[in-house]
């Protein structure tokens, strides 16, 4: 699903603009193939979820938008929010309720995520042996699941280092 190296960039400095670049090439070859439309406001709001590797809430969303002067009313937002979610190509992060970009959107996943307490940096992991092992157990107990996003608290390496 995910390359290691793809995985602790997240964490780390790094050229942000290629993950901004990357996601919105991936997003409008998804779209173009599945035969639905990137209009502005969707495109616009996933730049903006893009803009760091922190979360963003649907109110802070809702602000830079009307700043951009796009049409900022709640319900425009969340059908833009809901496209995005559709298409694979943001998770929502109910913990601190807010939405990070997908880094696999090609590839139908569950979101799991290392979400840092200090910087609120969130780096999607590759949980596949995860993912297998919650499957087994569903089956054991007869349990179908439905959804799941797995969000794990915590620390990011240069949060530790600065604290001492």
């Amino acid at each position: 699903m995910h390359e290691h190296s793809n995985l602790s960039s997240a964490f780390q400095q790094h050229d942000h603009s290629r993950c901004i670049n990357s996601a919105m090439h991936k997003a409008q070859s998804i779209c173009q193939s599945r035969g639905v439309r990137m209009t502005a406001i969707r495109q616009r709001a996933l730049e903006l979820v893009w803009q760091s590797h922190k979360p963003l809430g649907a109110y802070d969303l809702l602000a830079q938008l009307a700043k951009d002067g796009f049409n900022s009313a709640p319900p425009t937002v969340y059908r833009a929010l809901d496209f995005l979610q559709e298409q694979g190509l943001i998770h929502k992060l109910a913990s601190v309720n807010a939405y990070t970009g997908c880094c696999n959107p090609d590839e139908p996943h569950e979101g799991h995520f290392f979400l840092c307490l200090n910087c609120n940096q969130a780096l999607e992991l590759n949980t596949d042996q995860l993912q297998a092992s919650l499957q087994q157990s569903a089956n054991e107990y007869g349990f179908k699941i439905a959804h799941q996003t797995i969000e794990v608290t915590g620390y990011c390496n240069q949060c530790q280092a600065q604290q001492g």
